[in-house]
């Protein structure tokens, strides 16, 4: 039986949500920085930990701006 790496709980076949290659607790697939639940597909991931797409995984792992524009206003993280 496949452990939620959430809650590190037996995950059940009627309550578990797939996602970034993991078996999951519905409730405990959420967003690590704002605690959203998040669905199956419709988030981002980084370093294994999912995040929703706007505004957290932007604004943790975006670009970010500097300089008055041109080709090097970005960095990326």
């Amino acid at each position: 039986m496949p452990k939620c790496p959430k809650c590190q709980k037996e995950v059940y076949f009627a309550e578990k949500v797939t996602s970034l290659g993991k078996d999951w607790h519905r409730p405990c697939l959420k967003c690590e920085k704002c605690n959203k639940t998040l669905s199956a597909g419709s988030h981002a991931e980084h370093d294994g930990k999912p995040y929703c797409h706007k505004p957290c995984y932007s604004a943790l792992f975006g670009p970010t701006g500097f300089g008055r524009g041109g080709t090097e206003s970005h960095t990326y993280k």
